[in-house]
């Protein structure tokens, strides 16, 4: 499956107290919610997906995330690789191009195994090799499986400093569980089906892993008639646009095909990753021109005239899609966003990435359940706004169903893709905006704040650095022998949960003084320093001033054993 980079920006109204703002001359304008919801500050969201990659694939070493399960560097975890009889333990892998492994319905559930998380390595042996088109998502791309395999700052410096200087979310799952085609069904209409009469809402059926295929040799063209959300931004006068690469597409048309051959791309051609021309809905408003270039994209950017909805979707060589480089998807992502910085949009802008499916890499967080459909396997996800959130890290539930859950709350009154409610009933199973599981992406904003400046960054970067543990310590360097023995406060903090062991000398003698906690990362915390019997001793029995050496050593589970020394004089 193809997983999708969501690039999601907004920009922001000021609208006067209790007015609203309509859709002609204005690209954001909609029937908005009272000007006082400070969610209007968001005027404009570009959704850009990229392709295939779990979370902990990219950020399973980030400091402070839910990451790969490790100790002082060294992972935890170990899957079962039956082929050779043992087991593979996740590891950096410095390769530009990767193999991944297949996904589809079965292999998500596969890879899960009844929440596991240990049939990745299995999945990607039991995977064709040697395909006519290497995008195929029933094949492997590597000679030996890859899919253990993490990157960190030195390959994706770009997107470490986005979730450094913005918001990383930890917890955001693919909406559906299963391939590229449902995803991208999922992210404008918020269900995958297939419908047995055309153009009848009602004769729809739930299609997890074979919706209709756009362009299937020899088939008949696929027909769309459930309700998809572009039919509420058209209703309540919503601009859009759907913004498609030229080139070639990644993924086959049936997902679970043996062999198949890259489908042409182009702003006229629809495909899995541009089924909006085939919903009833578009063709019946007459906004299939609304479907377009992605240099479009790039001029409304740069006139500052980006619609209130952007989807932008990738090509193959730009996708990540195994076995596109993920350098040239970093190098173009950036490129989208720096476009959006540069524009006069940016003051009133949020920007939302993240990746379709998790192209059969590793990730070791089970994927909660909502319905028969989903959620599928973790993938990254990131914020970028002047109003998000500074080197947050968003551990709540979340899917890219809040994306779309945002922009009914912001343009569309807190309208929902819902039968009951939206004048075009049709049988979905549930409205997936409202599963209680699903978190409010409002939390990632801070709307009082001061808007942050744009974050130029170059699209080829230099690499970074890898993840290392960094210690701060605070306290005094002096303190009276009273003082000293009711305890010696200090304060730690750690950018990743660490643990914190201190031990002191004091005239040659070691074991003059203890302390141990745990720091949750981030967040500063104190310890004390409590002396023991002999140093309690030693001070009583001197009139001069003491030394104690404290050596405090900090595990982790991003990076080796970090040592701190520290010296205090304690005074009569």
């Amino acid at each position: 499956m193809l997983a999708p980079l969501l690039l999601l920006t907004v920009a922001v109204a000021e609208v006067a107290g209790g007015q609203t703002a309509t859709g002609l001359g204005d690209p954001g304008g909609s029937l908005r919610q009272p000007a006082a919801d400070p969610i209007h500050k968001i005027r404009h969201v570009v959704v850009i997906m990229q392709e295939n990659r779990s979370f902990d694939e990219y950020f399973g070493t980030y400091p402070g995330a839910n990451g790969i399960p490790m100790r002082d560097g060294v992972p935890t975890e170990c899957v079962p690789d039956p082929a050779h009889g043992h087991c593979l333990p996740p590891q950096h892998d410095p390769a530009d191009v990767n193999g991944g492994g297949p996904h589809s319905q079965a292999d998500a559930a596969a890879d899960v195994n009844g929440g596991k998380m240990d049939g990745f390595v299995a999945r990607a042996e039991r995977a064709r090799r040697n395909c006519r088109n290497p995008t195929n998502p029933a094949c492997s791309n590597s000679r030996l499986p890859d899919v253990m395999g993490w990157h960190d700052a030195r390959e994706i410096p770009n997107y470490w400093a986005y979730a450094n200087k913005f918001v990383l979310q930890d917890r955001m799952f693919e909406p559906n569980a299963s391939w590229s085609l449902p995803q991208h069904l999922f992210m404008v209409s918020e269900w995958s089906a297939r419908c047995a009469v055309p153009g009848s809402a009602a004769s729809c059926s739930n299609a997890l892993q074979g919706p209709a295929n756009p362009d299937r040799p020899g088939q008949p063209a696929p027909d769309y008639a459930w309700t998809d959300l572009t039919w509420l931004l058209h209703m309540h006068q919503v601009s859009w646009g759907y913004y498609v690469f030229r080139g070639s597409e990644p993924d086959c048309q049936d997902s679970a095909a043996l062999a198949c051959t890259a489908q042409a791309q182009n702003f006229k051609t629809p495909g899995i990753w541009n089924p909006l021309p085939y919903f009833d809905t578009v063709r019946a408003d007459g906004q299939l021109g609304n479907v377009q270039s992605v240099d479009n994209f790039f001029a409304a950017a740069r006139a500052g005239a980006l619609p209130a909805v952007s989807w932008v979707v990738p090509n193959s060589k730009v996708s990540e899609h195994p076995p596109a480089k993920v350098s040239e998807g970093q190098s173009y992502v950036t490129k989208l966003i720096d476009a959006v910085m540069r524009s006069s949009d940016w003051a009133s802008t949020a920007i939302f990435v993240s990746w379709d499916d998790w192209g059969g890499f590793y990730d070791h967080v089970p994927p909660p359940t909502v319905d028969a459909n989903g959620y599928g396997l973790r993938v990254p996800g990131l914020v970028i706004s002047p109003y998000a959130r500074h080197g947050f890290i968003d551990h709540r539930t979340l899917s890219h169903d809040a994306y779309v859950k945002f922009i009914e709350d912001d343009f569309l009154g807190g309208a929902r893709l819902d039968p009951s409610t939206d004048g075009r009933p049709d049988p979905r199973p549930d409205v997936r905006e409202d599963a209680p599981q699903l978190s409010d992406l409002r939390s990632d904003f801070d709307f009082h704040q001061q808007p942050r400046p744009a974050l130029i960054l170059s699209p080829t970067p230099a690499p970074g650095r890898p993840a290392m543990l960094r210690p701060r310590v605070r306290g005094p360097h002096r303190v009276s022998a009273r003082a000293a023995l009711r305890g010696i406060v200090i304060s730690i903090r750690c950018n990743d949960t660490c643990r914190a062991r201190a031990t002191g000398t004091m005239g040659g003698r070691s074991r003059a003084a203890h302390a141990r906690r745990t720091f949750i990362a981030g967040v500063r915390g104190r310890v004390r320093v409590r002396l023991t019997s002999f140093a309690r001793r030693a001070l009583r029995g001197s009139s001069r001033p003491r030394h104690l050496r404290l050596t405090i050593n900090f595990h982790s589970r991003i990076g080796p054993v970090r040592t701190i020394h520290r010296t205090i004089v304690i005074s009569r």
